[in-house]
């Protein structure tokens, strides 16, 4: 009986940030302006889940970040979204593969990363205490830079040809916006992340509020 509480409050508990994913990937709350780019936070509950309700949970959350994106690249498509929506995919079904591994497979990697790394800082004893609020700063940190750095690599290492195209560069120059990317989003996202983690995760642990 008491196995099925629980099962029953995770479940809820994953359907409630589900909906807080998909509140974020559909309005402008998913997006922050700061002072040069506008950081994504679709990955910050996906984050909070893996930590607060294991792997397994923010697999579930990344991959509901990761439908909302291909929905999103499919119903108002823009220059990339080739490289994340099946539907844009003009290379056929190894295209289709690719930009559902873009779009769904990198995002379930985040809450597959941040909830095993969670999971690892509480074995060496970092997840309470002072240590609490580093450990889930590192954990936002690390999540995020997983996002950016699967996509964005994913999308050098499949989708090269035809993203010199879209940027109308020449191929050698691809490696340089890519990481030029990864630098100017990347970084300031996941600085934002690890602030919002640490900030939100530590009440929602201390007041086991999830």
């Amino acid at each position: 009986m008491k196995k099925s509480k629980h099962s029953t409050r995770w479940m809820v508990s994953v359907a409630l940030m589900s909906a807080i994913v998909i509140v974020l990937a559909n309005t402008p709350l998913g997006m922050i302006q700061l002072p040069i780019i506008k950081a994504t936070t679709v990955h910050i509950p996906v984050i909070i889940g893996a930590v607060l309700l294991g792997p397994t949970a923010g697999a579930i959350l990344g991959g509901v970040f990761g439908v909302c994106s291909l929905i999103s690249n499919t119903m108002a498509p823009t220059l990339l979204s080739f490289a994340f929506s099946p539907f844009m995919s003009t290379t056929g079904l190894v295209g289709v593969c690719k930009a559902i591994w873009v779009s769904v497979g990198c995002r379930i990697l985040i809450g597959l990363v941040a909830g095993w790394l969670w999971i690892l800082l509480k074995k060496i004893k970092m997840n309470h205490g002072g240590y609490q609020i580093i450990a889930l700063a590192f954990t936002g940190f690390i999540g995020s830079m997983v996002n950016t750095i699967t996509v964005m690599g994913s999308i050098y290492v499949l989708f090269a040809t035809q993203y010199a195209q879209a940027k109308e560069v020449a191929i050698d120059a691809v490696w340089g916006l890519i990481m030029g990317t990864v630098t100017a989003s990347g970084i300031p996202e996941a600085i934002v992340a690890a602030v919002v983690v640490a900030v939100v995760g530590r009440v929602l642990l201390r007041f086991k509020i999830v």
